[in-house]
């Protein structure tokens, strides 16, 4: 399926992965897919047949070392037929040749599903045969890791038929609440029609009192809404307990870290270091409301002052205002100029290249062979994404581009992850299926190349709103993360014994906003955000907020030591990312040279923002 491009804006070709669903080649994948499980399928029942008849004459690592070579080759179209199915209905959503194509996809999936809880339950059975099978096939010594991890998992399922019965019952029960908040929120609108989603939006406007008017007009709508919005997240929430201790869980949180392929130490410290830095971030943000009282940019009539310090929730994202009298006179600035693809193309590859030649190898190829689509067109979702594909091993980025400046963040950004998956060449597709806790490396630190490079060499009061707006982002990442955890942690708490509703949520909601922002915040807060965040309504996104924490942590540790060794830190990056799929996160950083367990290192990533900090304020105060 080749697409067109402007002369300027690419468009994806997908040409080296299907020229179309209808294509012979994207049929035989179906079928080779079909075929594939059919094959695991006859395996696994052979197995299950001999472990009941012939005992201990099964030899079950032979038989292992068969299944893993198929489960292997089914991984692979699994994974690239889902993607294929995601990118081309994300381009044209109102296909619904399209949409029938990615649910047909999703239902081959559940199949797939159902032969890996039977693989699972066979592996824990023979767990005692994996040394003689690690021993006799020896190409298989690196998966100690991930069927290890394979049979912990086994501990937390319940039988086969409850998983189903689970699996099947979810779909009316925690995932139906999760598609009511979303069915509510998407519908909401103000009094003139603009939307929820509008009306979050104008949190980044230049416009005070629009930003004010629209933070009144969301909570308003809210609140209006709240008894439905709570109910979902209540009963979605006691699901999730219940089901979580008849899988032996004991907490939802165990369950995200087993995930993440992280220890509780990890956690603890990472949320320690976290903890530590709130008097920095209080700080910016006391920082960010006097400046914004001092200018006349807040329509608040208490944030920024002695009185209340803190800023007001709708102004976290305000942005600074144009200062002329503090502006460079040389050069043209990188903020306010428009960018063409062409521009950005190279700034982006300047900043690859920086760092290694083969980091900018790889992205000077992304833009050669097609692999971006970044025009803006009616049909296509918004945002951005990279999608991999084990099938050719290659990736497709999306992304829709403006020509502001944050456009060439967002490319170096979803090429970073394009970049991770290419280190991963020549492993099998068992290895592609990373945590989300070291998801986000690779794209975090090709944004932080590009954003500190921007930092460096830039002068007047850009460099003073490219800090700025580097400390919000990390904010957020930290202070609002953190909000969060404390939030969706107290919320199971709490619901292990009692149904919750709005007043409830609202209240541990303010209390995390307190335990969090505390004087960063003034009295405008917002203790309707148990109702925004989607993430909070996904039965399979528990805690789906300290891993990125995390990753901007991680990537900023790694740019440190990248600073320090400069491109002899190359190889050692790249071999970490390589290596993201096989083993855990404590056992890959110390691999790296990094102890992830102790708060000095994610301290050492803080240190980083701290000295931005100081930059912004001493700007801002001569001001």
């Amino acid at each position: 399926m080749r697409t067109t491009s402007t002369p300027d804006i690419p468009e994806w070709n997908l040409d080296t992965l299907y020229t179309g669903i209808d294509s012979p080649e994207y049929k035989k994948s179906l079928a080779d897919y079909t075929s594939g499980m059919d094959e695991a399928d006859s395996l696994l029942t052979a197995a299950e047949t001999l472990e009941k008849k012939a005992g201990g004459n099964f030899d079950f690592p032979a038989w292992l070392s068969s299944y893993l070579e198929v489960l292997n080759k089914i991984a692979a179209l699994r994974g690239t037929l889902a993607a294929y199915a995601y990118i081309i209905y994300s381009v044209d959503t109102t296909n619904t040749e399209y949409l029938n194509n990615l649910s047909h996809i999703e239902e081959l999936g559940l199949r797939f599903q159902q032969l890996d809880i039977r693989f699972s339950v066979l592996l824990a059975s023979r767990e005692d045969c994996l040394e003689s099978f690690f021993s006799r096939f020896l190409k298989y010594e690196n998966y100690r890791y991930i069927l290890h991890e394979i049979i912990t998992e086994t501990h937390h399922l319940m039988t086969a038929a409850e998983e189903n019965l689970a699996s099947d019952m979810q779909r009316t029960g925690g995932d139906a609440w999760g598609r009511l908040h979303e069915q509510i929120i998407s519908n909401l609108h103000d009094a003139d029609g603009k939307t929820f989603n509008g009306l979050r939006n104008d949190a980044y406007s230049p416009d005070a009192l629009l930003r004010r008017s629209s933070w009144e007009k969301e909570i308003t709508l809210l609140k209006q809404n709240e008894i439905a919005i709570a109910a979902a997240l209540s009963n979605l929430k006691g699901e999730t307990v219940m089901l979580n201790k008849r899988r032996r869980w004991d907490s939802a949180v165990d369950r995200a870290l087993s995930a993440g392929r992280m220890e509780r130490r990890t956690l603890d410290s990472l949320i320690g270091a976290i903890e530590d830095s709130l008097p920095l971030w209080r700080e910016y943000l006391r920082t960010k409301a006097a400046f914004l009282r001092k200018t006349g940019e807040t329509a608040s009539t208490s944030a920024g002052t002695e009185r209340d310090r803190g800023i007001a929730f709708y102004d976290l994202f305000a942005p600074l205002p144009d200062m002329p009298q503090a502006d460079s006179h040389g050069g043209t600035s990188l903020l306010s100029k428009k960018w063409t693809f062409a521009e950005a193309r190279e700034y982006v590859l300047r900043e690859y290249y920086s760092f290694s030649t083969d980091m900018g190898d790889f992205a000077k190829r992304v833009f050669e062979n097609g692999w971006i689509d970044a025009g803006i067109r009616a049909g296509k979702v918004g945002g951005a994404y990279d999608e991999d594909f084990a099938l050719g091993h290659q990736s497709r980025i999306l992304t829709n581009f403006t020509g502001a400046f944050s456009d060439i963040i967002t490319l170096a950004h979803e090429i970073g992850h394009a970049y991770h998956f290419s280190c991963m060449k020549g492993k099998d597709a068992l290895f592609f299926n990373y945590p989300m806790t070291l998801a986000e490396t690779a794209s975090t630190f090709a944004e932080t190349i590009v954003k500190q490079d921007a930092i460096r060499n830039t002068d007047g009061f850009d460099k003073i709103k490219l800090i700025e707006t580097d400390l919000q982002d990390v904010c957020q990442v930290l202070v609002d993360i953190l909000c969060r955890y404390y939030f969706e942690k107290s919320v199971f708490e709490e619901r292990s014994s009692s149904e919750l509703n709005s007043d409830a949520f609202c209240r541990l909601m303010r209390d995390a906003q307190q335990r969090s922002y505390g004087d960063g915040l003034n009295g405008e807060r917002h203790e309707y955000m148990w109702a925004v965040k989607s993430h909070y309504y996904s039965t399979s996104l528990d805690f789906y907020n300290f891993p990125y924490a995390f990753g901007q942590l991680f990537a900023a540790g790694l740019y440190r030591r990248a600073e320090s060794e400069g491109q002899s830190f190359a190889g050692t990056y790249a071999q970490l990312l390589s290596d993201t799929g096989s083993m855990s996160c404590e056992d890959l950083c110390r691999r790296a040279g990094f102890e992830i367990t102790s708060k000095e290192f994610w301290n050492n990533g803080i240190s980083m923002y701290a000295g931005e900090l100081k930059t912004l304020t001493a700007n801002l105060q001569r001001l």
